[in-house]
């Protein structure tokens, strides 16, 4: 793994982690996750990630925005309908102006991994829409990947 502390180390401490429960309106006819809901998912867990690391605020604040440049999705077993999924999120690298996160998406309390997902973002100015360097404190914020942090919403943690 790349990261953004000693390229090519694995961090010890527990990344931050992301739950939510499957609706059935996210599922095809055999209740299986639809393809598209992955990166919707990511989407939401990204997000929270940032609350998480105590940024989001700049983003919806307007004057900062991200957008995705980049995702590659690698399934490996179908998420179902009903089913507490955890998502890890971490920064694996940071550029200039991009950064790139990637997400385990696991059933809860499940070590076997059903996708993995890797999302490439570029920082930009929200009201021209071009490319800003990322500035020390979000760089260190995402560097820092709110390690050890939970949003659970699913409830799975007080069941």
């Amino acid at each position: 793994m790349e990261g953004p502390r000693g390229l090519g180390e694995r961090q010890t401490v527990t990344p931050f982690r992301y739950y939510l429960r499957v609706r059935y309106i996210e599922c095809d006819a055999q209740k299986v996750v639809f393809n598209s809901r992955y990166g919707e998912y990511v989407d939401v867990g990204v997000n929270e990630f940032l609350r998480a690391a105590g940024v989001l605020d700049q983003f919806s604040a307007g004057h900062l925005d991200f957008q995705l440049v980049k995702q590659t999705i690698e399934w490996k077993s179908p998420a179902r309908y009903d089913q507490v999924l955890e998502l890890s999120v971490e920064t694996r690298r940071l550029g200039t102006t991009s950064f790139t996160i990637a997400a385990e998406i696991r059933v809860a309390g499940n070590d076997r991994v059903l996708a993995i997902v890797e999302t490439v973002y570029v920082l930009l100015d929200g009201a021209t829409l071009t490319k800003l360097p990322i500035p020390p404190d979000i760089r260190s914020a995402l560097e820092g990947g709110a390690r050890g942090k939970t949003t659970d919403h699913a409830a799975y943690a007080r069941a």
